[in-house]
Formats: structure tokens, sequence, C-alpha cells
């Protein structure tokens, strides 16, 4: 299928411009920035020209469904809004060195869909669960917030090199001028954890609603459903202890951390772990 070619393309793509922004930290040269937002910015709208060409082609097919149904089209999406949301907060912040953190992410998480064999890549007809439009809304939301989460992360571990090279002398002290201020890393860790958190609440708000017209049920405590609650409650008890504990700094950066490899095993560790209702994602 057309739409699989381009999107081995974009892995491509991803990964040299992972590779810009590395070389960007690495020298800081303007010229090599521009070329990293630009690759990104191109494999990102190929992405999208992409995801929608499979779309049609489902529709070609007869089945006529948004790629969202299996674990290969939501790691495909998974990856699509990551880099839309980094690319939001680099145009926003205009701090270019957050790429070489979070374009990685991204990139693996597309290069797993091409070389790993047990994701089916063919597109097929909706199980009977799946045929409703609570699958659009829970999946987009849910994504939008664990791409939130992504950049958090990302963040969060530049604000720990940071804080580390801050206390150290020598060439650990160089990387102090590569990386921004530990304000702005914590003010964009917030607020990408702000943007996720009320994504994230209305993913499991939809998937109640969804699975009480699959099951008749708005939960039942399927390890899925269990390890989103979970999750949900990480980044909850981050904003918590942010409003009125103050935990700011080097506590925020590690239970941001922390949450996105609740979202992780949320998202992957479940599936083959775990899978209950949710084995077909």
């Amino acid at each position: 299928m057309l739409s699989t070619k381009i999107l081995s393309l974009v892995t491509f793509i991803y990964f040299f411009g992972t590779f810009f922004y590395l070389c960007y930290l690495a020298f800081r040269h303007e010229v090599i920035g521009k070329v990293a937002t630009g690759v990104t910015l191109i494999g990102l709208i190929a992405h999208i020209a992409s995801f929608f060409l499979r779309w049609k082609e489902s529709y070609d097919l007869g089945y006529g469904h948004i790629p969202l149904s299996n674990q290969f089209e939501s790691m495909v999406f998974f990856a699509m809004v990551i880099i839309f949301v980094y690319l939001i907060i680099e145009f926003k912040y205009k701090i270019k060195t957050i790429g070489a953190f979070v374009t990685p992410f991204a990139s693996i998480i597309l290069a797993l869909t091409t070389i790993t064999r047990s994701f089916s890549h063919e597109i097929q007809p909706l199980i009977p669960a799946l045929q409703s439009n609570w699958l659009t809304y829970h999946v987009i939301t849910c994504f939008l917030g664990y791409a939130g989460f992504a950049v958090s992360c990302g963040v969060s571990i530049m604000f720990l090199i940071k804080l580390n090279a801050n206390d150290r002398k020598g060439r650990s002290g160089r990387l102090t001028k590569l990386l921004p201020d530990l304000d702005i890393l914590e003010d964009i860790n917030y607020k990408a954890i702000a943007i996720g958190f009320p994504m994230l609440t209305l993913g499991i708000i939809t998937g109640a609603a969804w699975a009480n017209y699959a099951w008749g049920s708005y939960w039942s405590w399927d390890p899925k459903e269990t390890w989103s609650l979970i999750t949900w409650f990480f980044y909850a008890a981050f904003l918590h202890a942010r409003f009125t504990r103050g935990w700011r700094g080097k506590k925020a950066a590690i239970l941001s951390i922390v949450g996105f490899g609740a979202v992780i095993f949320t998202y992957f560790g479940v599936n083959y772990v775990l899978a209950r209702l949710h084995s077909y994602a």
C-alpha cells in the first residue's frame, strides 16, 4: 500500500531530524537548527498525508474506518501526535534543543512498526467492539495526552542533566550552556502536563462511554483501564503536589519521568502481559 511506503520514508526522515537536533545540541549552529526543524516538519506533513491516505484506502477496501484500530495504526498515530505537539512547543518557545530529547520517542515508536513483524500492516475490518465513533474520540484524546507526557518526559530528562551539570566543573559544566535555563524547562514541563492531563481525562471518560456502548458497563477493572487510572493518578499527583506543596525542580522532573514510564506500560506492557478486553489494541 502507498500509505505504508510513505510511512517507511517518514521513519527515515524522523531519524534524520533527530540526528540534526543532536548536531544542533552539540554545535548550536543556527543553520543546523533550521534544518532539523525543517526536516522534522517535512516528516510530519508526509506522516499526516500517509495517515489520511490509509484512511482513504480503508474506504477503497470497503471497510471505511479511521486508522486507529490496532497496535500498528495506534503506534503510527502516537508517533505523529508526539511530533505535532513537540513542534507546537518549539514554535512557541523557540527552543530547538528540546528536539534532541523528544523526537527520538517518535522515531523509535515508528521504527518499531517497521521492524517488528508481529504488527500487521494490513487494513482489516473492525471487530464489533470497535464499530463506534467512540473509538475516534477515545484514541485521539488519549494519545494527545500521551504526546504531552512524552514531551514532559524529554524536558524532565533535560532538566535533570542540566541540574547535575550545574553542580560540576570542567567539561560537564559546558553542558549548562547547551541546555535552556532550569526555570524555562520547568515551565515547559508543567505546561506539557497541563495539556496532557485533561486530554487523558477525556480519554478515560470517552473510554468509559465506549465500554458501556460495547460491553454494557462503564468500568470493568480491565488491566488497561486500571493502568490508565494509575497513570492518571501519577499526573494528578504531579499537579496536586505542584500547587499545594510547591513541588518543583528535581522532584517534579522525576515524577514526570516515572509517570511516562506508567504511560509506556499502559500502552505496551499491558497489551502483552495483562491484556484481556483490550487485547486487540
